[in-house]
């Protein structure tokens, strides 16, 4: 599972409006690896200078093209993401230390839930590198505490953050987060109607409600 998130927590008027979540689960053999390296060096060749993909950061040429490679590939990953209106969240929410156990805490159950659980032997979440000493080790409690409580026993389980540019599969969890954070922040569905496909729920916590795709 590959998490990825948009949106900042500054819950001033500021701010972003949104804080998204996005989750990437996928199963080896990964779908993603050849298509976006032969893509890299298709780019290098026409002249790009690009070391890894990064959706806020990349030209409209090459998210096109990187859009276009990752939805040839959908077939075999499921994207879920949650959605926070920062303006709801109430005051003693907004630490980091209790704001990203609980929010992700709600993702992961979404994505364990859908996810057939009589064929899993291990579940390793990767995200990005987080500097922050304080915000690594509040992810890595939520991730630990939901999944110990939801997955069978036996099943291993654990967290890794590593820099998204030696991962594909965290650079697709990146473009994905950045469309559903596009919809939701601009109104702008162009690169979220690309992946809607694979998108299996899309839970925007304050309303109370969720949207499931099957």
């Amino acid at each position: 599972m590959f998490l990825d998130e948009g949106g900042d927590l500054n819950f001033s008027p500021t701010g972003t409006r949104y804080f998204t979540m996005t989750a990437l689960t996928v199963t080896r053999p990964f779908p993603f690896n050849t298509p976006l390296v032969e893509l890299k060096y298709d780019l290098v060749e026409l002249g790009e200078d690009i070391e890894y993909f990064h959706a806020s950061e990349d030209t409209q040429k090459v998210r096109d093209r990187v859009f276009e490679a990752i939805q040839a590939n959908l077939g075999r990953v499921r994207i879920d993401s949650l959605i926070v209106e920062k303006r709801k969240t109430g005051p003693a929410l907004r630490a980091e230390v209790r704001f990203y156990p609980e929010m992700l805490g709600y993702l992961l159950r979404y994505v364990v839930k859908g996810v057939p659980q009589e064929s899993l032997d291990g579940v390793v979440v990767f995200t990005d590198v987080i500097p922050l000493k304080r915000k690594r080790q509040a992810v890595e409690k939520a991730v630990k505490v939901t999944l110990a409580g939801m997955l069978p026993k036996g099943v291993r389980h654990r967290v890794l953050h590593h820099a998204s540019k030696s991962s594909m599969e965290l650079q697709v969890a990146d473009y994905c987060n950045w469309a559903v954070f596009r919809k939701w922040e601009r109104r702008d569905n162009r690169s979220y109607d690309l992946i809607a496909g694979a998108l299996r729920s899309e839970f925007d916590i304050f309303r109370a409600s969720y949207k499931l795709y099957y």
